[in-house]
């Protein structure tokens, strides 16, 4: 379970990372990536998913889910308290194990941080 202060939960926040941040996407997931500029940040790097039903049925997907913010819990560390990250999970990530949906979060994750970067 991912602590409240490391999960996105306003669809306004959501709308701005898939817009304006950087895009990255990999065989199981697509990463948007954008930074907040807020002065009062609270709390660390927010993470939020969107598995939809093209994922599978509500067990698939809540399995996915659950896979992606074990994944998230990892990502803390390497991002910087101002980031706000979204990962929109695309059918192949029903069948693909934890370690495959880590190795392809850590790639679509560094391409999304250097396209942002370049959009600043």
């Amino acid at each position: 379970m991912l602590p409240k202060a490391h999960k996105l939960t306003s669809s306004a926040d959501f709308r701005r990372a898939m817009r304006k941040g950087g895009r990255a996407g990999s065989a199981t997931m697509v990463v948007h990536v954008t930074a907040r500029t807020g002065t009062a940040l609270t709390g660390g790097p927010r993470f939020g998913l969107v598995v939809s039903k093209q994922v599978g049925n509500a067990v698939t997907r809540h399995a996915v889910s659950r896979k992606l913010r074990h994944v998230c819990l990892g990502g803390v560390d390497k991002l910087e308290r101002s980031h706000d990250v979204v990962i929109r999970a695309l059918p192949p990530a029903a069948t693909a194990t934890s370690a495959q949906l880590a190795r392809d979060f850590d790639s679509a994750l560094d391409r999304a941080l250097n396209r942002a970067l370049k959009k600043m």
